[in-house]
């Protein structure tokens, strides 16, 4: 859409930038084999030793030769997202700073590509768990809040079975799970050296050991009674991510007056380590 809304006034060397959410999901992951990918379509193979079993020693009787198992999981770069924005020669000769609105355009859009991105992430890790072991179904929080600090624990209990690291757990919420979070009593009580942080910012630090992280880019529910949205518990062990930003290009475009910039970007993630991963919805209905 053209900005014909400024022609033929001045445009402001001011330009109002969007509010944007947080990105979350992409600290979260790893990126151990992002320098073998370069285009969309690149996959890498990613081989892992299975566990050795140990046996019992007789004297004086042979030993079993266990042969080396593995297992396979491929990481695809099967995502492509794309901008292309123009600027008419007019609508540029109409600004104070004719590069102000492009910059600005471009900047924005860099973070949408950024933004889609996390959005495939974390339902990435919500997908590669839901129905599992790890999938704690949902559980009632609006009869007792004393629930949904229980859930965090449990979520942490989850990870302790499966041998997940403990330093650099996460646990990431939407931003209404989060205020229910800042309410609690059992978490945060006036006498807590946090409290006066979660009170001025909003800062909760973690729960059973899981740094706490909000976003808007939570996975829909899989229960309709889910009214209190979910939890995606892990580690960064779990998910492995590689992007590329493949070209942004430059142009005069041809048949109009305008400079045009486009660019690309390619990625794709693997959970690689879905047990280094665990789930919870909650019924928050009041």
């Amino acid at each position: 859409m053209a900005v014909t809304n400024f022609v033929p006034d001045i445009w402001s060397a001011q330009i109002q930038v969007a509010l944007r959410k947080k990105q979350v999901a992409a600290n979260l992951v790893n990126r151990n084999y992002e320098g073998e990918i370069r285009r969309m379509g690149d996959s890498v193979k990613i081989t892992s030793i299975d566990d050795v079993t140990i046996g019992s020693y007789t004297a004086h009787t042979d030993i079993d030769w266990e042969a080396i198992d593995d297992s396979t999981r491929t990481l695809t770069i099967n995502q492509a997202k794309y901008f292309a924005i123009q600027l008419d020669d007019i609508e540029k000769a109409q600004a104070v700073d004719g590069g102000a609105a492009l910059n600005q355009a471009i900047d924005n859009a860099t973070y949408q590509l950024r933004d889609a991105a996390d959005t495939f992430l974390l339902a990435a890790m919500n997908t590669a768990v839901q129905g599992g072991a790890n999938d704690l179904g949902t559980v009632p929080i609006h009869t007792t809040a004393k629930n949904l600090y229980d859930t965090f624990v449990d979520l942490a209990v989850t990870l302790d079975v499966d041998n997940v690291p403990e330093e650099g757990r996460f646990a990431v919420v939407s931003p209404s799970l989060h205020g229910r979070l800042l309410k609690l009593d059992t978490f945060i009580t006036p006498g807590d050296q946090a409290a006066p942080a979660a009170r001025l910012n909003g800062f909760i630090g973690s729960i059973a050991g899981l740094d706490i992280y909000k976003s808007n880019n939570m996975p829909a529910v899989t229960d309709v009674n889910a009214t209190g949205g979910l939890a995606i518990a892990g580690h960064m062990v779990a998910t492995t991510y590689a992007e590329q930003i493949v070209s942004v290009e430059a142009m005069r475009l041809q048949n109009v007056f305008a400079y045009g910039v486009r660019g690309l970007h390619v990625y794709g993630a693997a959970v690689t380590r879905p047990t280094a991963i665990a789930v919870a919805e909650f019924d928050a209905t009041a």
